[in-house]
This record gives C-alpha cells, sequence and structure tokens, in this order.
C-alpha cells in the first residue's frame, strides 16, 4: 500500500528514498519540488519569493493522491508521496514522490505521472507571498 502524507514536519528525502529501497526492485525514480525564490507578481513581473503557505481540503487530498497511486502499484510499483501543508521559504521542500520498480522506464514514467496528477486533480492550494503582494494557486 502506497505510503500517503500531508505533513507540516520538514520532508526528509533521504529517510523516504530509503523506504523504496528493495531487493525486488532495480530501480528508484524520485521528484522533488522545492520553493523557488523568484515567482510571477500579479502585475506579471518577478518577485523574491518571501514564503509560501500550503493548505488542503485533508480528507480529499489523502484520497485522491491513494487514487492516483493506486494504478502504479497495480503494475507492481511502491510509492510514496509526502506533500507539506506548512509556511515554506526559498529552497524548502515541498513535495515528494518516489516510485520504486522492477526497471528504469517504468519508475521513471509513474513519477511523471504522479506529479502531472497531483497538480492536476488533488485539493492542494498555495499561498505565495513576495515583497509585492499575496496570491492563491495550485
Amino acid at each position: 500500500m502506497a505510503q500517503i502524507e500531508l505533513t507540516r514536519a520538514p520532508i526528509d528525502v533521504g529517510a523516504l528514498t530509503n523506504k523504496l529501497r528493495n531487493p525486488n526492485f532495480g530501480a528508484i525514480a524520485t521528484f522533488v519540488g522545492t520553493i523557488r525564490e523568484w515567482t510571477e507578481s500579479a502585475g506579471g513581473a518577478r518577485a523574491h519569493t518571501d514564503f509560501i503557505t500550503y493548505t488542503a481540503y485533508e480528507e480529499m487530498a489523502r484520497a485522491e493522491l491513494a487514487k492516483l497511486a493506486a494504478p502504479v502499484e497495480a503494475a507492481g510499483c511502491q510509492v510514496i508521496i509526502v506533500h507539506s501543508l506548512a509556511t515554506l521559504r526559498p529552497t524548502d521542500i515541498a513535495v515528494f514522490i518516489g516510485v520504486a520498480s522492477a526497471h528504469r522506464k517504468e519508475a521513471l514514467t509513474a513519477c511523471q505521472q504522479l506529479i502531472d496528477g497531483l497538480k492536476e486533480t488533488v485539493p492542494i492550494w498555495k499561498k505565495e507571498t513576495d515583497e509585492e503582494s499575496e496570491r492563491w494557486g495550485k
């Protein structure tokens, strides 16, 4: 069963990657999303990111993440998805997605599908705060 977490604690990429190590799998693919220093302000100019605060409809977010992971696991892969629900600053980790599979192609493809699906369907939102304004986004 996939490990799905929404957390307010820092995301430990090393510990999560180690959980995917398994003698049955020859590939581990990960995606680590971090907070970037520059965002686009309301007027379209670049603005320095002070921080981003994540929020979610938690019960539904967990259910949607499990739905995304289910077909990947049914194909024989192991899945870990952890998303932050904290206030983060540039370089902090917002999301970790890890997939272990027998071969690299399956792991890489599944990792891409999971992050794309997360961005499209999972009710997690961010409030970007920069030197000029605050904006809500997905």
